[in-house]
């Protein structure tokens, strides 16, 4: 890899980890363009290292690359943990869209890190478009749910389980 190649891997990361970022920002979530920016760069960054290594071993071992995506995405989890909060009164949980954020974003630095440009791009379209339709598709389905009679939000619920 020549520097150029390692600039552009570790810049679309960034960018990449911003952008998502950037949607967290807006919505007032704990973790925004910095922390998200690091997370893509530090999964990519990773990930270059050790297919560089593999390389100038002359090993073909990708198992290598496999056991450091492995260490990235167990770190990443418990990351994404300590975002989670599961409040005491009650059964309603917060954080769950940022770990999983979080989660993309390492994964997503991780495709930069290996140069999936294909890959990559229509990933960060995909989760933009769940930030941008979800939360309004989640509200309408939410509401909707609420103006149901109880009687009929029970009998789902009774059928569910």
């Amino acid at each position: 890899m020549n520097y150029q190649e390692i600039l552009f891997r570790l810049l679309s990361a960034v960018l990449i980890g911003c952008i998502i970022g950037l949607d967290r920002n807006l919505h007032g979530k704990p973790t925004g363009m910095k922390t998200m920016g690091l997370v893509a760069l530090g999964a990519s960054l990773l990930t270059m290292a050790s297919m560089d290594f593999t390389m100038r071993q002359d090993a073909a071992d990708m198992a290598a690359v496999s056991r450091v995506i492995q260490g990235i995405i167990t770190g990443i989890g418990f990351l994404g943990a300590g975002v989670i909060i599961h409040e005491s009164t009650g059964s309603r949980v917060h954080g769950l869209t940022t770990a999983a954020s979080i989660w993309i974003t390492a994964a997503l630095g991780i495709v930069c890190g290996m140069g999936s440009w294909q890959i990559s791009g229509i990933a960060l379209l995909l989760v933009m478009l769940l930030f941008f339709i979800g939360r309004p598709l989640e509200r309408q389905l939410h509401q909707r749910w609420l103006q149901k009679p109880a009687a009929e939000k029970d009998a789902i619920a009774q059928h569910e389980e």
